[in-house]
């Protein structure tokens, strides 16, 4: 057996061991994200405004907001606002600077009716390098624009 096949994992081995890295559930991760894109404009947001943004329970919003704060990533008190700590703000940034980037990609290569679903399942599981992959590429795209044109029209030529 080689190096490379003592490395495998099964999909839900690969989310523990991120999950033992990171502390932060795929869940949690759209949370923190969605607290950061409302405080961006506001400073702050409410669990009922959680609640709406992310379509789920405000019981729901309040465990993981509580989680949130045991882990030192918002500043949280019942019936209160939600505010980002420091380090809440700084992994906030990069969740969506992550779910931009991949978002970006999907739709470059024309993804349209499940952009939104497909950026959200891949963003919860790309790895590091993975995603300095897409943003590498989305420069090289961004840098060649005839090449996303040809890429256009070799898609037309095949039918899709």
């Amino acid at each position: 057996m080689d190096k490379r096949d003592r490395q495998f994992h099964t999909y839900r081995g690969y989310q523990k061991i991120k999950q033992e890295k990171t502390r932060l559930t795929p869940s949690m991760e759209d949370y923190l994200e969605m607290i950061y894109r409302h405080c961006k404009g506001e400073g702050h947001v409410r669990i009922y405004q959680l609640s709406d943004l992310l379509n789920v329970q405000a019981p729901s919003v309040t465990r993981t907001v509580q989680r949130l704060a045991e882990l030192g990533l918002v500043d949280y008190e019942k019936y209160g606002l939600v505010k980002l700590t420091q380090e809440g703000e700084r992994i906030g940034r990069i969740l969506l600077e992550r779910h931009i980037l991949i978002e970006s990609f999907l739709s470059k290569i024309g993804v349209r009716d499940a952009l939104l679903r497909d950026t959200e399942m891949i963003e919860h599981n790309i790895s590091v390098e993975g995603l300095r992959s897409i943003e590498f590429f989305n420069s090289y795209l961004d840098d060649n624009p005839h090449i996303l044109k040809e890429f256009e029209e070799y898609k037309k030529s095949r039918g899709y």
